[in-house]
């Protein structure tokens, strides 16, 4: 499956979660399927709370997230080396 095909597995929907990208139309936020790779949970894990929930959905997520950092600019501060 292309980045373009899973990209159109997130959706916005302004009635849910405040118009946040959300999976499929589903009231099951971008931001949430994130935080729970980040804490260390797999896409079995996932998949096993939310049935409805497949494999490629979870990539669309990391695609959007990809898409969404890659435009960001962050400021990085300079350590003093010597300190």
């Amino acid at each position: 499956m292309t980045e373009t095909e899973l990209l159109k597995r997130i959706t916005v929907n302004p009635k849910i979660f405040g118009g946040k990208p959300i999976v499929r139309g589903r009231r099951l936020a971008v931001e949430h399927v994130l935080g729970m790779l980040a804490a260390g949970d797999t896409v079995e894990t996932l998949i096993g709370a939310y049935p409805w929930l497949e494999r490629e959905d979870v990539l669309a997520c990391l695609a959007y997230a990809r898409r969404v950092v890659g435009h960001e600019r962050v400021a990085t501060r300079i350590a003093d080396k010597a300190a």
